[in-house]
């Protein structure tokens, strides 16, 4: 399977128009081995470097490319963060003129953010079909102790080796699809947004995205028995949904509620102490989806909000301290500085809320969700990624702050 990204560029229905960097995907088994051929094709040549972890470098299948330069990370505790990128950029060869990830999303996050302090272009190669960043235009890091979203490149050329991403531990492909059904409240998000305050929407990339979860969905049970069609059609939803993104911008289409839980944990604020974060990115992402799904429904339960609702209140800075505590508390203050929610008001809500829960309606239950996560054998719970069942409220509450950007569950400060 090939996608070539002139199908996706130039003017749209929504009247931007639309480029993406990403020239060409290829998901194919042994595509790899022609990596020479590709570079080609994409008009890529100079001298190279390859950026692996410990555990890519021998992943089962794996057809190294000849390079100029190897650069293999310790996969022990690697995050992409500053250290990462520094023993990256300090071991770069002056004369190298191209990037090559062969990994995951931390190998392929970190080497996007080194071409892009390096001006260079970058291959993304993923060696598991475990999340969907790989065609992102920036470069999701965790730097100073905060999930942040720093500067990046989107790849020139991605290959996607089925061989090689069929043999990957069977808990990356669950996280990959964690991380794409995930969408589903997503965009429902993003929906609600534009239906709220008109934030702009584009239907095509919003069917693309939903395109992506259709793909995943339908193949999800057929994946434990490696069937190459399935890991195909994985694979191509987890790239289909990065394309997505790189037409939007950002990550709006594929990032809402359900991964600003997923940040919450990860970034470990005082009000979750002692709660690992060690789930994968997509085991989380998953289970935040059927948690806010529960939430959203229930809130559209509620047929007439005129009683409930009161005005909005900006986050105060002693709320967010004691939550996220005197470390997290400057970079949780900037983000939500210029808050998405000013100008909402309760009589806005109010009028648009059957169009909300008409668009709610469109988010899967959370019973639909467990029953297909059972099936797959995916993680469903709060305990399945190591968080008590009973802090629930605090990451409904608190999980909005990570990010500003208006979800139901920011909304939901208003009926709070």
């Amino acid at each position: 399977m090939i996608i070539d990204s002139k199908q996706y560029n130039g003017p749209c229905s929504c009247g931007k128009t639309h480029q993406m960097a990403t020239r060409l995907v290829v998901i194919e088994s042994g595509c790899l081995g022609e990596l020479d051929r590709w570079l080609d094709k994409c008009g890529l040549s100079g001298p190279r470097a390859v950026i692996y972890d410990t555990n890519t470098y021998q992943a089962r299948n794996l057809i190294r490319p000849s390079a100029q330069q190897e650069i293999i990370l310790d996969a022990t505790n690697l995050h992409a963060n500053e250290k990462a990128t520094s023993q990256v950029l300090s071991q770069l060869q002056d004369e190298i003129q191209l990037l090559i990830a062969i990994g995951g999303g931390t190998i392929h996050d970190t080497t996007r953010y080194c071409a892009h302090q390096r001006g260079i272009p970058f291959v993304a190669c993923p060696t598991a079909a475990s999340v969907d960043g790989f065609c992102s235009t920036v470069s999701a890091m965790t730097w100073e102790g905060f999930k942040k979203t720093l500067p990046g490149i989107a790849p020139s050329l991605v290959l996607a080796d089925l061989d090689v991403i069929r043999e990957a531990p069977f808990q990356l492909t669950l996280s990959g699809v964690g991380d794409i059904i995930g969408k589903y409240t997503a965009l429902a998000d993003w929906k609600i947004a534009h239906a709220l305050s008109g934030e702009y929407f584009c239907p095509v990339i919003e069917g693309m995205t939903r395109q992506a979860v259709h793909a995943v969905r339908g193949c999800a049970q057929a994946l434990a028995q490696k069937d190459n069609a399935a890991f195909e059609q994985l694979i191509y939803g987890l790239l289909l949904s990065g394309l997505a993104m790189q037409m939007m911008g950002n990550s709006r289409p594929a990032s809402g509620s359900e991964h600003h839980i997923s940040h919450l944990i990860e970034i470990q604020p005082t009000g979750l102490a002692g709660v690992p974060a060690d789930a994968l990115h997509g085991e989380k992402v998953g289970v935040g989806c059927l948690k806010v799904a529960a939430e959203c429904h229930r809130l559209a339960q509620i047929e007439d909000i005129s009683s409930l609702v009161h005005p909005y209140a900006p986050l105060a800075e002693d709320y967010i301290r004691d939550f996220f505590g005197p470390q997290l508390l400057p970079s949780i203050l900037a983000e939500n500085a210029s808050d998405c929610m000013t100008g909402v008001t309760p009589d806005r809500l109010i009028a648009a809320w059957p169009e909300i829960r008409a668009i709610i309606g469109e988010i899967p239950s959370a019973e639909e969700l467990n029953a297909l996560y059972t099936a797959i054998g995916a993680k469903k719970s709060l305990a399945d990624i190591q968080v008590p069942e009973e802090l629930l409220p605090l990451l409904l509450e608190y999980s909005p702050c990570v990010r500003n950007r208006m979800t139901l569950m920011r909304i939901r400060r208003m009926f709070l």
